[in-house]
């Protein structure tokens, strides 16, 4: 008998302790400072936090090799057709003799708007896996991050949220 009701004991405990609420996939928001970026851009477009000063930021995180982060890029390549007041950006983490592989994926997605490129060790967000949106307000902090995939639907209402911070 005393072989079965540890277990239980401990099932029981487990299934009594408190539910994690925070919704899957959302890596974390924070209300802490403002965050500073600056990346290689493609081109000659300046991207870093100051040239996004006072926008709402929207940087979706991928690689060239990835298929979720192909499909994160079409769902902000889509919202930004719809809503092109954010600031986007696509970084690709990659290393910088990928140069004309990125400038290829840009050129196949139709991304008008500035690709970057970093390491991965150098976002400026800690660890970021891909695909990873992170939404900044317009304040500079993070009103939003998720890890994976952000549907069209799901990144609107995050710039919503992250227009109407105080």
């Amino acid at each position: 008998m005393r072989r079965f009701l540890y277990p239980l004991l401990i099932i029981g405990a487990a299934c009594g302790s408190k539910k994690d609420t925070t919704p899957v996939g959302l890596s974390g928001v924070s209300s802490s400072p403002i965050a500073e970026f600056k990346y290689d851009s493609l081109d000659a477009r300046a991207v870093s936090s100051d040239a996004a000063r006072g926008k709402v930021v929207v940087l979706a995180f991928i690689t060239t090799y990835d298929l979720a982060s192909q499909a994160n890029a079409n769902f902000v390549i889509e919202v930004s057709k719809q809503d092109p007041n954010p600031f986007y950006v696509v970084v690709a983490l990659e290393d910088r003799a990928q140069r004309e592989l990125v400038e290829s994926y840009r050129d196949q997605l139709n991304i008008k708007f500035p690709v970057a490129m970093t390491d991965v060790g150098h976002t400026g967000f800690g660890e970021v896996r891909v695909p990873t949106v992170i939404v900044l307000d317009p304040k500079g902090k993070i009103a939003f991050r998720k890890e994976g995939i952000v549907k069209g639907d799901e990144l609107r209402r995050a710039i919503d949220s992250a227009s109407t911070q105080p």
